[in-house]
């Protein structure tokens, strides 16, 4: 575990002097302030041991919000690791981290993925108290595959046939798996759109496989298939001249949520590509999450 903290120590501190110039104090007080407890086995699913990583603050003994991030890659690749400068913003503001890793399609088709991202946020909620996490005060993100696994995971209802890889009891303490707020990064949100026809996209179809109830899959972990009443609020953030994830995908949850009267926005950044977005852009985003996440008294 030392290793592994030291060596992402050393990606923070690469940030600060890797230029002649004044020492970033934000990234100093990060590397000082947290700690990180890696590769935290929360379920075991087609002989895989799935791991998270919890980040803390080392000398908060109180509940603080708390992120679950979930990484990109069309389901296809990536990993938690590589991932680790998505949770700095969130560490400065002194919250929890929990960031999670899930099978790729290498190893099971869909709808692992889900199944997994949906176990991971069980083992958030169950352990809760331990970790001081404040389970009213959970935010799921994540970029791309990870923007989709964000909307799926907080928006699936308690009780499908996709949580019985981590089968809940209320009988034995389990509680309503509520999140507070879901920020999408251009996440998929129609599944079968990605599948087949004018927008058909590689990762897509290497997700599904050849299995033979693909479309019905497809729409089980859509998340427009979960669009009613009553969701948490959701931010979504998309660029208009994406060519991975169709602009499209953004537009079509943010119209079907508006109609329902769920709290939800649409941040586009225009002539924005698939991530990759000039700086100005990101700190205009980075603004619209802290006014959303004010707005919806998560955050002060």
């Amino acid at each position: 575990m030392k290793t592994k903290i030291f060596a992402l120590c050393l990606l923070l501190f690469s940030a600060c002097f890797g230029q002649a110039q004044a020492t970033n104090e934000t990234l100093l007080r990060i590397a000082d302030r947290y700690w990180m407890q890696p590769d935290v086995v929360y379920a075991t699913a087609n002989n895989t041991p799935l791991k998270l990583d919890v980040w803390y603050p080392r000398d908060s003994q109180t509940p603080t919000p708390t992120l679950v991030y979930i990484h990109g890659g069309g389901w296809i690749f990536g990993s938690k690791e590589g991932s680790v400068y998505q949770l700095l913003p969130y560490l400065e503001k002194g919250w929890r981290v929990v960031n999670v890793e899930y099978r790729m399609a290498s190893n099971s088709l869909a709808p692992a993925a889900v199944e997994d991202t949906r176990c991971a946020l069980r083992w958030v909620f169950r352990n809760a108290k331990q970790w001081n996490f404040d389970a009213s005060k959970i935010v799921l993100t994540g970029h791309s595959a990870g923007g989709h696994l964000s909307l799926i995971t907080g928006m699936l209802p308690d009780g499908t046939a996709l949580d019985n890889n981590c089968y809940a009891d209320e009988k034995y303490g389990d509680v309503k798996m509520s999140v507070a707020a879901i920020i999408n990064w251009y996440g998929i949100t129609d599944v079968n759109d990605i599948i087949q026809g004018k927008n058909l996209k590689n990762y897509g179809v290497m997700w599904m496989g050849s299995q033979r109830d693909a479309a019905e899959i497809a729409k089980r972990v859509s998340p427009l298939t979960y669009a009613r009443a009553g969701l948490p609020p959701i931010l979504t953030i998309h660029g208009d001249k994406d060519d991975v994830v169709p602009y499209s995908q953004a537009a079509r949850l943010h119209e079907a949520l508006d109609k329902l009267k769920v709290k939800n926005e649409l941040f586009t950044i225009k002539n924005g590509g698939h991530g990759g977005f000039p700086q100005s852009d990101y700190v205009n985003a980075y603004n619209e999450i802290w006014k959303f996440l004010k707005e919806n008294k998560i955050t002060q």
